[in-house]
């Protein structure tokens, strides 16, 4: 059976209704969408999900590092954020700082992916591409 026949030709049964497969994504609009700040980590789940991409070493990739990317803005928010309140005296806004840097990043990425550019961030870009190489 093709992927647009509705019944089978064998038997008349009628096929399962496809699950969305990102059919009309192209690989470099995939790879941006997971470097949109604070939601791109949605797209890189669904991308690393995706049959499509399954082999698309590029996008996995970028999926990753979008993703590694989120949870290092997770960790600046939900760890180094509360760290002032047990320092008494200090005042100084170091998890702001990170999270603009943070944000810096996602446009940084999203201006390399959207003009075909490869970028690997130091870390999270070593940790991606260990990850593209075990799926």
């Amino acid at each position: 059976m093709g992927e647009a026949d509705v019944y089978c030709r064998g038997c008349g049964s009628q096929q399962a209704p496809a699950v969305a497969q990102f059919s009309s994504v192209n690989p470099r609009t995939a790879a941006i969408l997971c470097y949109i700040p604070f939601v791109g980590w949605i797209a890189s789940i669904v991308v690393l999900a995706s049959a499509k991409f399954r082999s698309d070493r590029v996008v996995r990739f970028h999926a990753f590092q979008g993703l590694y990317l989120f949870v290092a803005w997770l960790i600046v928010r939900w760890v180094v954020r509360p760290l002032p309140f047990f320092i008494p005296g200090h005042h100084f806004h170091l998890d702001l700082i990170l999270q603009l840097a943070i944000v810096g990043v996602w446009i940084f990425m999203l201006i390399k992916v959207s003009q075909n550019q490869d970028y690997s961030l130091p870390i999270l870009g070593e940790l991606a591409q260990k990850s593209v190489a075990e799926s």
